[in-house]
């Protein structure tokens, strides 16, 4: 996953942040600040940023 498919994600799954559980709420809190520094996350936290975007929203066009 690049990247800019990463922020992709992340701008999508802003809408739903106020929906999300609270532990959700904190994985992506995580993710926001690390987009913001233009930092690459690792297998584990894109694992778990695609759970929160197939949970939240739905399946991932393209399977990323």
């Amino acid at each position: 996953m690049t990247h800019e498919e990463q922020h992709k994600l992340i701008v999508e799954l802003m809408d739903y942040s106020r929906k999300m559980k609270r532990y959700d709420q904190e994985d992506f809190a995580m993710f926001v600040k690390r987009d913001k520094d233009d930092e690459d996350l690792d297998s584990i936290s894109q694992k778990k940023l695609t759970r929160l975007y197939e949970q939240y929203i739905g399946p991932l066009e393209g399977g990323l």
